[in-house]
């Protein structure tokens, strides 16, 4: 797996930490891991972006960012609005392959959701996805909502036939609430692919060493990780809202 493609099920649901867990991990194990943000948007160009973000918290990345627009907004649009280029699949799929003839792992951190548009054309994270025949992680919400947006997703992947490695929680709240605790059981049924960890809200405000200390128990051995669906799901299931689940998967 040379190449992981992180996407999520929407805007603001956890995809930067989880692929800053990913690299964490890997490097943890020796791995050389490269970061590749495609299109970072809403930052001025001195601002830290996702891929600081990720080489921030998880360590020694090389991390790579093709294009930077301004305005908050998909990625074709926000182009569109600057007057600048804006990125390509063809291009995507170049970066991340000749980042993989050096690396052991290349992370390609998507913007927004899987059919969020990259240019003009309608182009998508998904067609950098096929272009590199590369697995596709998707990050999802905990709670009340993330069933059907987390199926919508499954689906695109399975009609363009890219693989879904699997589903990682975003942000697993300190004191899940019953629809939190159920996902845990439906979140595989709806993906129709398996849970591969939770990282614990508020992560990405650990210190950087304690976030890669505790990384590989928010992951699952697929992603080189400790973290065990089945005892967690369970734990959340018999503790109920009392956070004893959370603090099982090291929330800070």
């Amino acid at each position: 797996m040379p190449v992981l493609i992180v996407t999520g099920t929407g805007t603001e649901i956890g995809k930067t930490v989880v692929t800053a867990a990913v690299a964490a991990v890997a490097r943890a194990r020796g791995r050389s891991v490269a970061v590749l943000k495609p299109a970072q948007t809403g930052l001025g160009p001195d601002a830290a972006g996702d891929v600081a973000e990720v080489a921030r918290l998880a360590g020694s990345v090389t991390a790579v960012e093709l294009a930077r627009y301004p305005d908050p907004l998909a990625p074709a649009t926000a182009a569109r609005r600057a007057g600048a280029a804006p990125v390509g699949p063809e291009e995507i799929a170049d970066a991340a392959e000749k980042l993989a003839t050096e690396h052991d792992l290349v992370l390609v951190e998507g913007a927004g959701g899987l059919l969020v548009r990259f240019d003009e054309t309608g182009a998508t994270l998904a067609d950098a996805a096929r272009l590199l025949a590369a697995p596709v992680l998707m990050v999802a919400p905990a709670g009340l909502g993330t069933l059907n947006m987390t199926a919508l997703t499954a689906e695109a992947l399975r009609a363009r036939s890219l693989t879904l490695a699997g589903v990682v929680i975003g942000s697993w709240p300190a004191v899940p609430d019953l629809a939190a605790r159920c996902n845990l059981t439906d979140l595989p049924e709806s993906a129709g692919a398996p849970l591969l960890g939770a990282v614990p809200e508020g992560a990405g405000a650990l210190a950087p060493g304690e976030f890669r200390e505790r990384a590989a128990s928010w992951l699952a051995p697929r992603l080189d990780g400790r973290w065990d669906a089945r005892a967690f799901t369970r734990e959340a299931a018999a503790t109920g809202p009392s956070g004893a689940a959370a603090e099982a998967a090291g929330t800070p």
